[in-house]
């Protein structure tokens, strides 16, 4: 009977080698990034109780209406695969008191997030992000500072046609009036509207603006603006956020369509967006939201994040810098059992130098041990035989150049640390 392989869940990857190398390269740089701007790793559950979300990204949006894995658990707890973090930062922050000693508190995790959502080029249901919160602070200064972290990010990792996207979404004081005035241009338009947006007008009418049905975007074209009904202290906050990109010549829009996609947010929104994958162009996004903390029963503190969408900046990354595979440094042809025994305590020894170095212990013939060094594209390759043995000498083969030298063993590990 034929066993049956077990195939990979549909909307899932396996990242392998090299691609997860290009992803070790981005964790790399963005850790250096963030901790300079002194925001440390928080490292978080996978697995939270489905009211935190419903209660922070909101029970009328897509992501809790359609697309949450929950389940119950023999315990009978309803329990949710994190769909996405900020909601899980703000809950360890609220529940480990991190705001008694010091408020001002800032944060980066990396991990996966699950959506069932329809699987297409760069949206799986399990993707990854870059999350990154601050608590604690109400300046506009930490919303230019997170603009232009990301900014600086993407050029460090040579992302290019990348453009800034920022909006405010007003406070509770100011957004009541816009949502009224909102809500009746909409209301007489509601027969060219898509389901969805029939559903979310009234609970959360700015969800109308970011629909991407074609029949909605005509309909809302003329919709009024929210920048037009922002109150005074929300348009002095919008204005130094754009002060400062100025100053630092950061070239951005000011896209009066942006509200994103979850109900928590206030005052400045943003994204990163790239014309290099089609129709899913935002690679990062995120933006203040005040009034998190204190609805999910904390102090009332305010804060702002963003995250990155892992999954589409591998592959905005991937078309300018290929990924590549590792290779060692050093990779050793061992003739004979006693010349694997050598091999493997030179490879030892190299390792603690912090030199990559392999050898084959398959005891295939040189020819066939050679055309592996050649797949491998290893820089050297050492050939240990039992007559090199027998001298106390080692093969050394520099492959680029095609030359050979004889190294006593003795010698073999300095020398082989030498560039």
């Amino acid at each position: 009977m034929e066993i049956k392989m077990i195939q990979l869940i549909r909307g899932f990857k396996d990242i392998l080698q090299p691609e997860a190398g290009l992803w070790q390269h981005i964790e790399k740089e963005a850790r250096k990034l963030f901790e300079i701007h002194g925001y440390q790793e928080i490292r978080l559950p996978i697995l939270e109780k489905t009211e935190l979300f419903a209660r922070s990204i909101g029970e009328t949006t897509d992501i809790v209406e359609k697309e949450m894995y929950t389940f119950t658990d023999r315990g009978g707890d309803t329990l949710t695969l994190r769909p996405e973090a900020t909601a899980s930062v703000v809950r360890a922050y609220i529940q480990h008191k991190l705001s008694g000693t010091e408020p001002v508190r800032k944060f980066y995790t990396i991990g996966p997030m699950f959506r069932r959502e329809r699987p297409q080029k760069g949206r799986y249901r399990q993707f990854y992000q870059i999350d990154v919160e601050a608590f604690g602070i109400a300046s506009p200064y930490i919303d230019a500072q997170m603009i232009l972290m990301l900014a600086t990010l993407m050029e460090r990792l040579g992302v290019t046609g990348i453009s800034a996207h920022i909006n405010s979404l007003g406070c509770p004081d100011c957004r009541p009036r816009y949502r009224e005035t909102l809500t009746a241009f909409i209301e007489a338009r509601k027969e060219q509207l898509c389901e969805d947006c029939l559903r979310r007008k009234d609970k959360n009418p700015l969800r109308v603006l970011d629909c991407k049905s074609e029949s909605c975007r005509k309909a809302m074209a003329e919709a009024p603006e929210l920048l037009d009904e922002l109150c005074a202290p929300c348009a002095e906050h919008f204005a130094v956020v754009r002060r400062e990109l100025d100053r630092r010549s950061l070239a951005y829009k000011v896209d009066k369509r942006l509200v994103r996609g979850l109900d928590y947010y206030t005052r400045t929104a943003f994204e990163l967006q790239t014309d290099m994958l089609g129709a899913q162009s935002s690679v990062a996004g995120g933006g203040r939201y005040d009034g998190l903390v204190k609805a999910l029963g904390g102090p009332d503190i305010p804060a702002i994040g963003f995250a990155i969408g892992f999954d589409r900046l591998v592959e905005v990354i991937a078309q300018t810098r290929p990924p590549e595979e590792a290779r060692p440094e050093v990779f050793f042809i061992p003739l004979g059992e006693k010349a694997m025994e050598k091999a493997f305590d030179f490879c030892m020894q190299l390792a603690e130098k912090k030199i990559a170095a392999e050898a084959d212990y398959s005891g295939r013939s040189l020819k066939a041990l050679m055309k592996r060094a050649d797949r491998l594209a290893a820089p050297r390759v050492v050939i240990l035989g039992e007559t090199e043995l027998q001298k106390g000498l080692a093969t050394v083969k520099t492959m680029a150049s095609g030359e050979q030298e004889d190294i006593p063993l003795e010698n073999l590990v300095e020398r082989l640390s030498l560039p």
